[in-house]
Formats: structure tokens, sequence, C-alpha cells
């Protein structure tokens, strides 16, 4: 055999390789911090007790928009509007919330001011709709029902942001983003805990003659071993009971709920502990004016999403559901307001990446049999 062809021939034998590998990169290069790579985790395989409740409807699906989070608004026609996260589109899409047609699609890639680069978490709230994108590491705010680009924040100090929870304070709005920065040696491991204590960042969004401001009063995060949050994402809070929780996505310690107050600190309490067996997720509020209501959580199953319900006061566990098809759920957004087509409101859930599934809150509260709020 020829010595020049050595080369050559060697070259040709590690070509399959070479590019199985890069295959893999491609593959796992969008994949998320709490994506371990691992077995999916089934509801089928646990024996957890719930119940099903059949969906009002499913949004066509659209996997190429990748969705991660919904929440809705009620525009001046009475119209209720689902709008929901695209990551791979870059775009928000609008659904109607009470048929699941979709509408529209807002903004598009890019970075300038209405343009989005992996839209992740959503809130709404008066006329406006806050979008955390995780690419462009910065939160924006846009005018309902224009869609107005009108406030943009956190770039300077947000690393990988996820989710979001908003509320009123003051004359404005306090704001609290989680932020899902990783270890510099490995960007698939957290970082020790010494360094998460600014894993979430506290914003006051004020509006002065028009123009919208946001700045930046504050971070926090528990260091120790059992209050730190290892991957953060979901977050919501309860001020009627100076509560936020915040979901550990990290199984490697226990996927749960973690109890914090409103001013930051963890008070020593997990909710769901060994009770989530997939992934704790996207969480919701059903709150009554007399301080009662419930929490809805998310396990994240592949198969099929399971929705914990604890009691608001005391956090008890108080049921389980699961749709009849709704599967591997990222957000979640509870809307009380309502309608015809939901008279108590109605419940959504991501399905599988590919669109937003509604659930009728009155089948919900039969089957679980859930108070009703007297507001």
């Amino acid at each position: 055999m020829s010595i020049r062809l050595l080369p050559f021939l060697l070259a040709v034998a590690l070509l399959p390789a070479c590019t199985t590998t890069l295959a893999e990169k491609e593959a796992t290069a969008d994949r998320e911090p709490d994506e371990a790579g691992e077995v999916d985790p089934l509801l089928a395989d646990h024996a957890i007790p719930h119940r099903v409740v059949a969906e009002a409807f499913t949004t066509a699906p659209a996997p190429a928009d990748n969705i991660d989070s919904p929440a809705s608004w009620r525009a001046p026609d009475g119209r209720r509007w689902l709008i929901a996260t695209a990551k791979t589109s870059d775009t928000l899409v609008v659904y109607d919330g009470d048929t699941g047609e979709r509408i529209r699609e807002v903004a598009g890639p890019g970075t300038g001011a209405g343009r989005l680069d992996r839209p992740n978490g959503i809130a709404v709230i008066d006329d406006l709709v806050l979008v955390v994108e995780r690419d462009n590491r910065r939160v924006q705010a846009f005018a309902l029902p224009g869609f107005e680009p009108v406030a943009s924040f956190g770039a300077s100090e947000l690393v990988q942001p996820y989710g979001l929870w908003v509320r009123h304070l003051g004359e404005g709005y306090e704001v609290i983003v989680s932020d899902n920065y990783m270890s510099d040696e490995d960007e698939d491991v957290p970082p020790p805990l010494a360094e998460l204590d600014r894993r979430f960042r506290r914003y006051a969004l004020v509006e002065h003659d028009g123009q919208w401001s946001a700045t930046l009063v504050g971070s926090f995060g528990a260091t120790d071993a059992a209050g730190a949050i290892r991957i953060a994402e979901s977050v919501f809070g309860d001020v009627a009971h100076d509560r936020l929780l915040l979901a550990e996505e990290d199984v490697a310690v226990g996927t749960r709920l973690r109890e914090y107050g409103l001013d930051g600190r963890y008070r020593g309490r997990d909710v769901g502990a060994g009770l989530f067996k997939a992934q704790a997720e996207g969480m919701a509020l059903y709150a009554c004016n007399d301080g009662s209501g419930y929490w809805l959580a998310t396990d994240q199953f592949k198969d099929r999403s399971l929705f914990h319900v604890f009691d608001r006061v005391s956090l008890a566990h108080v049921g389980a559901f699961a749709g009849a098809r709704t599967a591997n759920t990222d957000g979640v957004w509870l809307d009380m307001s309502g309608d015809t087509r939901f008279p108590e409101g109605v419940f959504y859930a991501v399905d599988d990446d590919q669109g937003v599934s509604a659930f009728d809150w009155r089948d919900i509260a039969t089957v679980l049999s859930l108070k009703s709020c007297a507001n």
C-alpha cells in the first residue's frame, strides 16, 4: 500500500465518527439547562393518584414555533386573547382564548425594539405584556392591543433569563426575573452555591409622561444547600400571603417548589418534595378575595403533564389532574375572568412545545371538589 494513501484512507475511515459527533452537537445545541438528556419521565410509569380533565380545546399543532409559555388578556371588544411565546420562530403567537383559533403572529427575530430572540416567560398585567428573551438577555414590555414596544430592560445584568412574575407596586410594577446562569467551567452544570445569590433580579417598572423606564432594585437567592435554586425558571407570587414560590427544576437534588417571602428570603419550607417525579415547572394562582384559593403547579412528564393543586393558605396538597392528551408542559396561565365560554375562568397549559391547551375551570373544580371564589 502506498504510504501517500494512508492519510486519505485514515480520513475516510474517520468520516462516520466525525459526522455523528457533529449531528449530536447540533441536536443538543438548543437543549435547555433543565433537560438532562436522559430517559424521558412518563406519567404512565408512575402510580400517582390523579383525575383526568378533558381539554376544552388544544390549538392546532405548530412544531416550528416551539411554544413555551402562555398568558391572556381581555381585548377592548371583550374578546379573550391567548398570547404565547414561540422560542424558535421568535414570535408571540396570538390565539382566540375561547376557541384556540390562531389570529396572528407578532414580532420576529432580531435584537431591536419589538424584535425577539428566544422568548420564554410571559406575563400580562393591565394593558402590558412582558416577555423574557433568553438570548437577547432582556425583558421587553409591549403595550396592548397594538403590541408597541415601550420598554426594554435587564440586558446589562441578566445572563440567561427564563421566567418572570409581575405585580403592582407603588405607582408602577415590580418585575421579578429568574436568571439561570450556569457554571463558567461547564454550561450544563449549576454554579457553586455561593454564586446563586442573584438567581432572581428585581426591577421597578414605571411610566412618566408616557415614557416607560425600568431600574434594577435588587437581587436575591439562597446560597445554602437547603434553599438554593440550582435550576431556575418558574417564579410566581402571592401578595396577600407574602409568598413567592420558586420552582427548583434540578432533579439531582430533588425537584420541588421552594417557599420564599416577598423579601427574597427562603422560609425553610418546600412544597411537593417527593411528590414531583418529572420536573416542577409552570405555576399559577387561583386567588379569591378572602385570601383562600389554590396553587397549581406542573409536573412535566413527557407523555401527559400532571398538574398538582395545593391549598393557597396552608400549601397542603389537595389533588392532581391531567388532561387527556396535554404533555410536556412548560408554561401555564390561569385567567379567572368569566365569559360565555368559560364562566368561571380558564386554565391554559402548553402542549408538547407545539400549542396550548385550555381547561374549563369548572371541570377542574368539579373533579377535585374545589371551592369556587365568592368574589
